[in-house]
This record gives C-alpha cells, sequence and structure tokens, in this order.
C-alpha cells in the first residue's frame, strides 16, 4: 500500500459527448454510495446499462462518537505535525468539531502545528479552513508524505494523522518506529448500506461473464466486495473472472491497491478524477470489445451486448452473443467445435453446441453469415 486513503474524492468533469452513444451495449457496474449518482448519470447519458450496489456507506457523524473522542485527544495533545489525506475528510471534521461544539479549538490546535497534505484538493480544503500548509506529496500519496516527515526528523514530536475509512498500519508504524507520538482520527467511518443483497446480484453479474466494467472510488469497497464474495463462496470465481472477462476500472492509485495485491489489473487514469476514469472506460472498451467486420450478409457492429447489422439493431440471447463475439473476434478464420465448445463452457456437449449456433443462425437477419467448416468448425462469412 502507498497511502493511508484508500479514496481519491472523484469530481465529475464533464466533456462532449461523442456523436454516438460511446457506452451503448455495454454494463457497468458502480460500487460507490457517495456521490454515485453523478457516475451514474454520467455513464447512462453515454449509452451505458448501469448495475449500481454500493459496497459501503458512510456512518453518519452523529453516531461516531469516536470521532470526537479522538479529536479531543489531539487537541490535548497539541501536536507538532499534521497530516491531512483527503478534501472530503478535512471538511467533515471540522464540521463534526464544530456540531460538538469545538471547532474553535481544533481550528487553534491545526494552526499551530506544521500541516502537510497528500494532494491538491487536501490542500485546498486546509486553506478553506483558513490554516497554511508547508507540504504536498509529489504523486499524491501519504507514503511520500511520510517520507518528507521523516527526512526532516520526527523522533520525540506528535503527529496527528487524519486517515480515511481504512488505515495503512504500515505508514503508521514506519512512523511510530522512527519515534514519533502518532494520533489518528477517522472523520468518516464504513458501514454496510441498505439493500445488502444488491451487492451479491453485482458480484453475480461478474462472475458470470454478465458485466463489461466495474467501477470503484474507494479501497473499502474493494475490500467489502473481497468479504462478500468470500461469504458467498464465489471469491475465487469473481477474482478469475475480474482477471479474464471483466475490467475493472477505479478512481486512482490507492483504490487500485486492493485490486493489485488480488493480482488484478484495474484501468486507472493519469488524473484522479471521475471525468477522467469515465473517459478511460471509453477509450477501452472503445479499442478492445467494440467488433465491426464487413461481411456477405451486411456491415457488422458489436458492442458489448448491442449487435447491429447495417445499422438495424438484432438481439441475441448471452450464450449466442457470446458465440458469435468469439467467431467476429477471428474475423473469417475458422474456430474449432472444440474451443468453441470450451467457450460456451458445453463440457465438449456436441449438441448443445449446435443448438447453439442454431439459435444464433435463427435470430440473424441472414442465417448464412454463420458457416459450417465440415469436420473443423465454424467461421463468419466474410
Amino acid at each position: 500500500m502507498t497511502a493511508l486513503a484508500p479514496a481519491e474524492t472523484p469530481q465529475v468533469e464533464e466533456t462532449p459527448d461523442a456523436a454516438e452513444s460511446p457506452l451503448e451495449g455495454f454494463r457497468i457496474g458502480v460500487t460507490s454510495d457517495r456521490r454515485s449518482q453523478d457516475l451514474i448519470d454520467a455513464l447512462e447519458r453515454r449509452g451505458a446499462e448501469v448495475l449500481h450496489a454500493p459496497a459501503l456507506k458512510i456512518a453518519p457523524v452523529q453516531e461516531d462518537m469516536r470521532l470526537i473522542e479522538d479529536t479531543r485527544a489531539i487537541i490535548a495533545a497539541k501536536p507538532d505535525l499534521c497530516i491531512a489525506t483527503t478534501a472530503y475528510g478535512m471538511r467533515r471534521w471540522c464540521e463534526a468539531a464544530d456540531s460538538f461544539g469545538i471547532g474553535d479549538e481544533l481550528l487553534e490546535t491545526l494552526g499551530a502545528c506544521r500541516m502537510f497534505v497528500r494532494g491538491p484538493k487536501a490542500r485546498g480544503a486546509v486553506r478553506a479552513a483558513g490554516l497554511a500548509d508547508v507540504g504536498i506529496s509529489s504523486d499524491e500519496t501519504t507514503a511520500t508524505l511520510v517520507d518528507m516527515l521523516l527526512n526532516e526528523g520526527v523522533r520525540g514530536k506528535t503527529v496527528a494523522v487524519q486517515l480515511h475509512g481504512y488505515t495503512d498500519v504500515r505508514q503508521l508504524e514506519r512512523l511510530r518506529m522512527s519515534g514519533a507520538t502518532v494520533l489518528t482520527v477517522t472523520p468518516y467511518r464504513w458501514v454496510k448500506p441498505d439493500g445488502e443483497d444488491k451487492l451479491p446480484r453485482l458480484i453475480e453479474a461478474a462472475c458470470s461473464g454478465n458485466l463489461d466494467v466495474l467501477t470503484f472510488t474507494s479501497a473499502p469497497a474493494v475490500d467489502a466486495m473481497w468479504s462478500t464474495a468470500h461469504e458467498m463462496g464465489v471469491y475465487k470465481q469473481l477474482i478469475d473472472s475480474l482477471k479474464t472477462n471483466v475490467t475493472t476500472a477505479v478512481v486512482g492509485p490507492v483504490t487500485a491497491q486492493p485490486l493489485i495485491d488480488a493480482g488484478v489489473t484495474p484501468l486507472v487514469p493519469e488524473r484522479f478524477r471521475m471525468g477522467a476514469l469515465i473517459r478511460l472506460v471509453c477509450e477501452h472498451l472503445a479499442l478492445n470489445h467494440v467488433r465491426r467486420l464487413e461481411t456477405r450478409s451486411g456491415n457488422i457492429e458489436l458492442r458489448g451486448r448491442s449487435l447491429r447489422i447495417d445499422g438495424q439493431p438484432v438481439e441475441l440471447a448471452p450464450a449466442p452473443l457470446l458465440l458469435l463475439r468469439a467467431l467476429l473476434g477471428a474475423g473469417g478464420a475458422v474456430l474449432s467445435r472444440e474451443s468453441l465448445s470450451e467457450l460456451l463452457e458445453l463440457r465438449g456437449s456436441v449438441h448443445a453446441l449446435d443448438m447453439t449456433v442454431s439459435r444464433l443462425r435463427s435470430s440473424l437477419p441472414d442465417g448464412r453469415l454463420v458457416e459450417t467448416v465440415v469436420k473443423r468448425g465454424y467461421r463468419i462469412r466474410v
């Protein structure tokens, strides 16, 4: 892990949409709770079908007495240094302190210590509170901030760290092992959301390949999905699917870390913003998951689950759709019956494959599009 905070606060940056809906035919999973509607609306405007299953939500401040106790402990300790990791965390910390009548004391305490910030958004929140910072991470990670503090020396000093809802113990230990007294405060904690049945359904969709992209905006949401998948007994199946069939996309490197730890490589935008994430998803799907082919039966375009032949929509069931996607990917080359049976998980059943081919042909305007190559397999007639 490279930072204490597991989420990069997403911000929507609207850009002009392409003439066509770039996400038409694609199904995208959204796991965020806070500001999820912004992401959902942006994806749906671009033509995507969205499955929303918040993995976690933030506990109300009124129910979080631990936050106030930790704040009072920091005020009493008068720390020498303070690390601010997220803009939302700083704002919520100040608002919570105000609601309990200790807001002025908190600002006075933070104003008397040297403030370090993880990124420009955290810097903006610190300055909006009337405070000044003396250092910022060059790569928006708390590990870099800890490096800065250790370089100037922390032995005998008290360091306050504003955490997200997920703790990177390694960074805290680095400070403690170097002689610092470390106090932490977590302005927002994660709890299970209402409608907990939604997450298992999203996991099932990912496992079965009925999802094109799965998005995350916080590391705790990834951990919550892993935990739920373990409870369902499908963790290995989920990981295998995310490695092969379903693309994962995250808003920044901190959110990416739990996926990387599990062997999954997500899409990560260069700028840690929701708008950049959406653009990256659109580009990835356009480059890797849109199939176009000129054939004797017409001009074919397959975008996710949306098939058009000469511009006319064609509805296909999941199995025939999977078969057609493989044949289009081959570009007219022959695919063996064995490879297609394996793709469709038919366990070598000749009859089941023939039935799927028959269903595909009957659904197409021209069934001759799918040719049988005797004793070899099937191909698209180009």
